[in-house]
């Protein structure tokens, strides 16, 4: 075991690039939440994401262009649900755990000739000065676009949710869609752009992970961080600023037992890997009684004829 072998400055900035698919997913599934939709299928629309963005770069060769074909797939196969749910009132935990077996099965029949395949390399952003400083250069500065993006995306959804009327609006449809509609609010519209604004992000966050994190294509490569981002909107009460400390927080727990993995502690692989879910798990468990933070209408269905 040499511990010695660990970089902290490293270990920190990948921990930024760890965090940064999580958080794109979990803030496009917070919106969908605000809104009263509960979308289980984010590992579908991830994996979707992560090999539409994958070809599209691979075929066209820019980075970019592939993160525009994930966002575009992601909301396509959201499209799915929002038809399911909104026009055909169909069940929505079943209709999302159906999209992310479909989006799995998809990706995997997709992705065949992509296997071993380069995807092109997305430059980093060289902010001068900055860049340079010893230690905060290379922890803050020295990244892609799209992590910085991750954390505008944040920004931008915070004050959204906190002080527009469309914030106001889309909360009132979460909490109480009868009588949001009495007051002339279009509901399925809105839950249809919130769900297709939440499918957006996790193709973003399933690019992220074959383009940039992972830069290879691999079947199942999201590995449950789908699943992860769900829980973290938990973790956030909801909250999207809270939802950014909590995709630190469990990025850092992923990339520091792929350290510790590295350098040879004893403690089989098999727990360390095992280290994120379970922490997700016992984080669900300790929130799970306080539930006075969800929107009240979270998972209900709304027909205008009720």
């Amino acid at each position: 075991m040499d511990l010695s072998a660990i970089n902290p400055v490293l270990l920190i900035a990948s921990l930024m690039v760890a965090a940064t698919p999580l958080l794109l997913a979990a803030i496009g599934e917070l919106v969908v939440e605000k809104s009263g939709v509960l979308n289980l299928g984010v590992e579908g629309m991830m994996i979707v994401g992560a090999i539409a963005g994958f070809a599209a770069a691979v075929e066209t060769g820019s980075p970019l262009m592939g993160f525009v074909a994930a966002a575009v797939a992601g909301a396509a196969l959201s499209l799915l649900f929002a038809g399911l749910t909104q026009l055909a009132l169909a069940n929505q935990v079943a209709s999302g755990l159906a999209l992310t077996l479909f989006g799995l099965g998809l990706s995997a029949l997709m992705g065949q000739r992509y296997v071993g395949v380069k995807p092109p390399q997305m430059a980093r952003v060289d902010l001068p000065l900055l860049s340079d400083l010893p230690i905060l250069g290379r922890i803050l500065f020295s990244h892609d676009v799209v992590l910085y993006f991750g954390i505008a995306l944040t920004a931008a959804v915070w004050a959204v949710l906190k002080f527009t009327r469309a914030g106001l609006i889309l909360r009132a449809v979460g909490e109480n869609h009868e009588a949001a509609h009495a007051l002339g609010y279009k509901v399925v519209k809105i839950r249809t752009l919130a769900i297709l604004f939440g499918g957006a992000c996790a193709g973003l966050g399933g690019a992220y992970i074959s383009l940039i994190r992972v830069p290879q294509w691999t079947e199942g490569m999201t590995a449950g961080i789908g699943w992860i981002a769900l829980a973290l909107v938990v973790f956030a009460s909801w909250k999207p600023w809270r939802a950014l400390l909590g995709a630190y927080l469990f990025g850092g727990v992923t990339v520091v037992q792929l350290n510790l993995q590295a350098a040879g502690v004893a403690i089989p692989v098999e727990y360390l890997a095992m280290s994120p879910y379970l922490i997700t798990i016992l984080v669900l468990v300790i929130l799970s009684a306080d539930k006075s933070s969800a929107p009240a209408s979270l998972g209900r269905s709304f027909h205008a004829s009720r």
